[in-house]
């Protein structure tokens, strides 16, 4: 049987963590939670997550998820959807995934059990709601809803990531541009200004003193911009430095407006996806909490859980966060008191989804004259800097 590694807070709220061997993972959250541990995470251990080939592109796999879903809506037995869907998958990792997949189910294993040793290509919504479609004899329209869930979340995070792709390109080029002025053209004026041996302007100095830095302590300046770098990274990695960092980009200008559009679309969508396919909501908020993609709002929906566990409705605690928009919570309110939570979950997700392409054409639109206006600004700073002696000298020759 598969070791699991696991990670949770006992009765007297105190973290705990260990090691179980058990049946599958839902076994082993059974037999934690029986145990009075409130688990957090839960995954297989890597000894025996050997098949477990790494990370599958998120289109790979809503196109696998939507193929798969056909077949088993035609009837075909799983064992043989695997396989014509592995002998026809392109991605070479995805397809000893797949391969692994349905030997396990061959052997007996039920599909949610086989998809769970691989958790870097199936995430636990994925095995989730795979698990609630194999006992409620829905596993087909289960397919659909999430094949549905990660096209939309793949539009989602193009959107976002192409947003970025204008703003880091002109920074890229400006910083390049800037780099070559200082290195190339300003030490040909250097020289040519110290055989005058007149008295420079400030600003030309200031460009002198700049130009001799980058060329002089070049190294230096690389050595602190990756210590910088990888200082951060290492600190994101901590859980106090991961929650700072993703609160400072949900308090940016423009930015962290659309961070949190993309936040809270992914957390209705997700939710709703999960109620809607039969996860009980307890543990579809905390699915949905570690898929939320942001510390501070994953801290929100576990806040919000503890609540509901006590016997409380959703929209109380979500409002008490101060992380959702009021228009969420008074939806998620209306939800709950009509009995259509995921219908209700799925409508807000679709108007954040495209608040988040106005959002994102805003940002364009706005950053687009500010890259410019800054490139242009240093750039002529720059220039006016180096020629200024020049204008000085045909003042002074003027004036003889």
């Amino acid at each position: 049987m598969p070791a699991y590694a696991w990670k949770g807070k006992n009765r007297m709220g105190e973290v705990q963590e260990g090691v179980l061997v058990s049946d599958s993972r839902d076994a082993a959250a059974i037999t934690l939670k029986r145990n009075g541990i409130e688990v957090n995470t839960i995954r297989v251990m890597a000894s025996d997550a050997k098949k477990s080939f790494g990370k599958v592109p998120a289109k790979a796999l809503a196109i696998f998820t939507r193929q798969f879903s056909v077949m088993i809506d035609a009837g075909l037995p799983l064992v043989q959807c695997l396989e014509i869907l592995g002998a026809q998958q392109d991605h070479k990792g995805f397809q000893r995934i797949i391969e692994a997949v349905r030997d396990d189910v061959e052997k007996g294993s039920t599909l949610q059990a086989a998809l769970a040793k691989h958790p870097k290509a199936f995430n636990d919504l994925y095995v989730n709601m795979v698990g609630a479609g194999e006992s409620g004899g829905i596993l087909d329209i289960i397919l659909q809803r999430l094949s549905t869930y990660i096209e939309k979340a793949v539009k989602l995070t193009a959107k976002v990531k192409g947003a970025m792709t204008y703003p880091v390109a002109v920074i890229t080029i400006a910083i390049t541009v800037v780099v070559v002025i200082m290195v190339k053209v300003i030490p040909v004026f250097s020289a040519m200004y110290d055989g005058m041996g007149a008295k420079l302007p400030f600003p030309t100095l200031v460009c002198m003193a700049l130009s001799n830095g980058l060329i002089n302590y070049s190294w230096l300046i690389i050595i602190s911009i990756v210590l910088v770098v990888v200082g951060l990274r290492q600190y994101y990695r901590t859980p106090q430095g991961h929650l700072q960092i993703d609160a400072v980009f949900l308090k940016l200008p423009i930015l962290g407006d659309v961070l949190r559009k993309v936040a809270v679309a992914r957390f209705c969508r997700t939710l709703g996806t999960l109620i809607s396919s039969g996860v009980p909501i307890l543990e579809g908020m905390d699915i949905t909490a570690r898929t939320a993609g942001n510390m501070v709002v994953q801290n929100a929906i576990l806040k919000s859980k503890d609540a509901v566990e006590q016997g409380r409705n959703i929209s109380g605690p979500l409002a008490e966060t101060k992380v959702f928009p009021p228009m969420v919570v008074q939806m998620v309110g209306v939800g709950e008191a009509t009995g259509a939570l995921d219908a209700m979950l799925a409508k807000v997700a679709d108007f954040y989804e495209d608040e988040v392409d106005n959002a994102v054409a805003n940002l364009t639109s706005l950053m687009e004259p500010v890259m410019i206006a800054m490139l242009g600004g240093i750039i002529g700073f720059i220039v006016v800097a180096m020629y200024m002696p020049i204008f000085n000298l045909a003042n002074v020759f003027g004036k003889d």
